[in-house]
């Protein structure tokens, strides 16, 4: 009898660390971003906006104890994607955050939805908001942005930080051998000419994201389906996805499918050749580059390839290259990573 209700205790012990570690499992799928921004704002970041070029930008500001560094996201996304590396950026810099137009709070204007114009603007938020050259760190189409930004505006960025940007992948019509564009640019485009109004809906019925979950597929998708019908007001989350899945989802409702339409077009790239972006390039240079593959049918599943990284680091003039482990996310995957490359790059400036 003693030992059958020492096993008993036992077994009621396991059962309750494990019911522990499943409730701490889905409080970090649902609460990630909320427990997030919770450390931005304890380290001082105010969000704020102002008006260049005749339209509004939404961005956040951190404490003054550094050299100034801007900040440009990647599509489908907005300035809180940077919160996991926001407190410790801050102790090195001051660091400004910006939602690109068509993201996050920042206006809706599809005339500006080319990276020669939407630099432009960067450069003047430069010169009109942080007040001296700064520098400069893209994401994915923000690099994209931050390039140009560099070539043409050398006197306003001291250095540049390019996280994983689609150079050369992204230009038709290789692009359409993309994910991004097989993904996002083709589903923004449908979407504009299907005359719905929901975009996270329409995006979470369309993607081909599900078919990486094979047999699975429909059932993923009729959760997402599920649970969007039941939250219109809410971003898509899924309690047993990881926190890195339900980010791809947290800004949807805040992005304007006809910037997807631009890489669709190739408009965005208007007046804009990689090539000579890159080689004009004369500031201290980062590239990082993070995994890439291919599908069965021959698309991209990454910015770049090993082939268009190497292109890349090749034309950018003393370029320092970084070859990280980890998914196109980089900051937000791997925020330690990120931070100690830019708490390096500051050495340089």
């Amino acid at each position: 009898m003693h030992i059958l209700l020492t096993v008993l205790k036992v077994a009621l012990v396991l059962v309750l660390i494990a019911g522990l570690v499943a409730a701490g499992y889905v409080a970090g799928n649902l609460y990630y971003d909320v427990w997030d921004m919770w450390h931005v704002r304890r380290a001082g970041f105010v969000e704020k906006e102002t008006e260049v070029g005749g339209t509004r930008l939404n961005y956040a500001e951190g404490p003054a104890n550094g050299p100034p560094l801007l900040l440009i996201h990647g599509q489908l996304t907005s300035w809180e994607s940077y919160a996991r590396v926001l407190p410790a950026l801050s102790r090195d810099y001051h660091v400004f955050a910006v939602d690109v137009h068509g993201h996050g709070q920042s206006d809706r204007a599809p005339d500006k939805y080319t990276a020669v114009a939407i630099a432009e603007d960067m450069r003047s938020f430069i010169q009109q908001v942080i007040g001296q050259p700064a520098a400069v760190s893209g994401h994915s189409s923000g690099g994209l942005i931050a390039a140009v930004m560099a070539a043409r505006f050398p006197e306003w960025v001291r250095g540049l930080v390019l996280e994983d940007p689609p150079f050369f992948s992204s230009v038709l019509p290789r692009a359409r051998s993309t994910w991004n564009y097989v993904d996002l640019s083709i589903t923004a485009h449908e979407f504009l000419a299907s005359g719905e109004t929901d975009f996270q809906l329409f995006y979470i019925r369309h993607t081909p994201f599900w078919d990486f979950f094979g047999e699975g597929k429909e059932w993923f998708r009729a959760q997402a389906i599920r649970y969007r019908e039941t939250h219109p007001d809410r971003p898509l989350k899924l309690f047993f996805m990881p926190p890195v899945f339900n980010e791809n989802f947290r800004s949807v409702d805040q992005y304007d499918p006809r910037f997807g339409d631009a890489f669709y077009t190739g408009t965005f790239h208007a007046g804009f050749d990689h090539e000579e972006t890159l080689r004009s390039i004369r500031v201290p240079a980062v590239l990082i580059h993070a995994n890439w593959d291919y599908s069965d049918d021959g698309i991209l599943l990454a910015a770049m390839d090993g082939d268009d990284a190497q292109r890349a680091r090749s034309l950018i003039p003393g370029v320092e290259f970084r070859q990280v482990d980890s998914g196109h996310g980089f900051h937000f995957e791997k925020p330690k990573e990120f931070i100690e490359i830019m708490r390096e790059f500051r050495q340089r400036l």
